[in-house]
């Protein structure tokens, strides 16, 4: 009996694994596929407080922001120009302080958020990480400069289309910082050429 249990708690803990690494792979979709089928007529533990296409903001938002703190973590470890590991930090920094606001938001909404950057982001993350020196500092600079104009190219979008109140007000406060760290991963893209 004491074997039959301890291979069932060795197979349970084996698919709990399997689980966890299948969602955090494919957090962002599940994150989605979770928030489509909330009601939007009622708020609380089955329902959502936001439009589908808001929530779909928010984990659009989410993703692009764990990606940055993600990128930036490593970055602030293989960068060799200090300029890049200067904006890195400050990648870390502030895109911890907009995870955690739009957290927040997303909490009092009933959205469901995902864990972990999506796989495209983390294929990003894997490739950019196998570089060193000056390959990586420019992997790092460009993957900045396209994730930037993508990312306010969304909040443009949000901070005029979204329905809900809170995350509007987010997009539109989050914009400017966004708008700010382009400028400046661009002049350091420009400085590196």
């Amino acid at each position: 009996m004491k074997k039959l249990s301890l291979a069932a708690m060795i197979a349970l803990s084996a698919l709990s694994f399997q689980a966890c690494n299948n969602a955090a792979k494919d957090s962002k979709e599940t994150a989605d596929s979770v928030n489509s089928v909330k009601d939007t007529t009622t708020n609380g533990s089955t329902g959502i407080a936001v439009v589908a296409d808001d929530a779909k903001f928010a984990t659009d938002a989410a993703n692009a922001g764990m990606a940055e703190v993600a990128a930036g973590k490593v970055a602030s470890e293989k960068a060799t120009n200090p300029q890049v590991k200067e904006f890195a930090a400050m990648m870390v920094m502030d895109h911890t302080k907009a995870n955690e606001e739009l957290m927040a938001i997303a909490k009092n909404k009933n959205i469901t958020l995902p864990v972990a950057p999506d796989e495209d982001h983390q294929k990003m993350l894997t490739e950019m990480s196998a570089k060193t020196g000056k390959d990586f500092d420019k992997a790092y600079v460009d993957a900045m400069v396209d994730g930037h104009k993508k990312v306010a190219s969304m909040l443009e979008d949000a901070s005029k289309n979204c329905k809900d109140a809170d995350l509007m007000a987010f997009a539109t406060k989050t914009l400017p910082t966004v708008k700010e760290h382009l400028a400046k991963i661009e002049a350091i893209q420009k400085a590196m050429k």
